[in-house]
């Protein structure tokens, strides 16, 4: 009887398994300001090797000709071009980073271009606006179905929200959001770290960051300035575990960014990816609930509130070598060809 019932369980479980949906991601990102944006994005990848999510679509909070062609570069690169980018318009960064223009010039032996693209710098002028094609995507979507991850600065999400209905919807962008969005996973904020602090996803846009914090109608989980600054990327592993291809634009663009592979590197984005996609696997310990607050000079503060919508991640030391250790193997993973 005992046996029966643990081969009931085990098939059970597996059922549950094979029947979980994958989570429906958007990627807002600033990529090309930091070297996590793109590791995220590789760690998007590999997730969605394993059904565990649909990356439905790419918005940019950077404003600069060379994000959307490097996105495209790492896109093409794991074997899905086809994924839609949108872009900021008017946006107030627009630097061009460290890593994109120089990863979209190299050369191969040939004099070819290294890396595999369908868009120039000139194209991006020519792509979505961000807000509009967010509406539009959100309308299409299953209610509660759409988990946003914002790993740079709050302008898009904080315009959508702002939106009236329209022609594409008859709902405003907050009713949109409330309708559709199962929660937002952002990397922004500081809540465990020097008093003051300003952290940089907040600092280029506060006024956006205070619309959006104070009027999301879902809930939002926050990675904070300290979580992705406790867990390191190991540069070293750019060296041991990327060379199943001559040439990788992610190692290429950790070079450039790092300056070389001696260098570790904070996970800050990286760490709202995982908990968008695995929330119950035991990665981070979540604050009780409650309100944040971004100040008029973008420094965020958390009350504590029973049905506040507001959390934030924490992390102990065994859940930082668990949490790393899955980064260094999802973010190595080669393409799915």
């Amino acid at each position: 009887m005992r046996r029966i019932l643990s081969l009931i369980l085990i098939v059970a479980f597996a059922v549950s398994i094979h029947a979980a949906e994958p989570v429906r991601l958007v990627f807002d990102t600033d990529l090309g300001a930091d070297i996590d944006d793109s590791l995220a994005l590789a760690l998007i990848h590999a997730l969605e090797n394993r059904n565990e999510c649909q990356l439905l679509a790419i918005t940019t909070t950077l404003d600069n000709p060379y994000v959307a062609p490097m996105i495209d570069i790492l896109n093409t690169f794991y074997g899905r071009p086809e994924i839609p980018i949108a872009v900021v318009k008017n946006g107030l960064a627009k630097g061009e980073g460290r890593y994109n223009r120089q990863v979209f010039e190299l050369k191969d032996d040939d004099g070819k271009p290294r890396y595999p693209r369908t868009l120039t710098p000139e194209d991006s002028a020519k792509l979505p606006d961000a807000v509009p094609f967010l509406r539009k995507l959100l309308a299409a979507e299953p209610d509660n179905s759409v988990v946003l991850v914002q790993v740079g600065y709050c302008t898009n999400f904080a315009r959508l929200l702002g939106t009236p209905a329209d022609d594409i919807s008859p709902l405003s962008g907050k009713e949109l959001i409330a309708k559709k969005v199962k929660f937002l996973s952002l990397m922004a904020g500081a809540f465990a770290w020097t008093p003051g602090y300003v952290e940089w996803n907040v600092k280029v846009d506060v006024p956006s960051a205070v619309k959006l914090v104070a009027e999301c109608p879902t809930e939002m989980i926050f990675s904070g300035y300290e979580v992705g600054r406790l867990i390191q990327y190991p540069g070293m592993t750019m060296q041991e575990d990327y060379g199943y291809v001559k040439y990788h634009p992610l190692k290429d663009a950790y070079l450039f960014y790092r300056d070389g592979f001696d260098n570790t590197q904070p996970t800050y984005d990286l760490t709202s990816v995982l908990y968008a996609v695995r929330p119950n696997r035991g990665y981070f310990t979540l604050s009780p609930p409650g309100t944040v607050t971004v100040q008029e000079d973008g420094q965020t503060t958390f009350l504590h509130r029973e049905n506040g919508k507001h959390r934030y991640l924490i992390v102990n030391p065994e859940q930082m070598i668990q949490v790393r250790e899955a980064f260094v193997q999802l973010c190595s993973e080669p393409p799915k060809r």
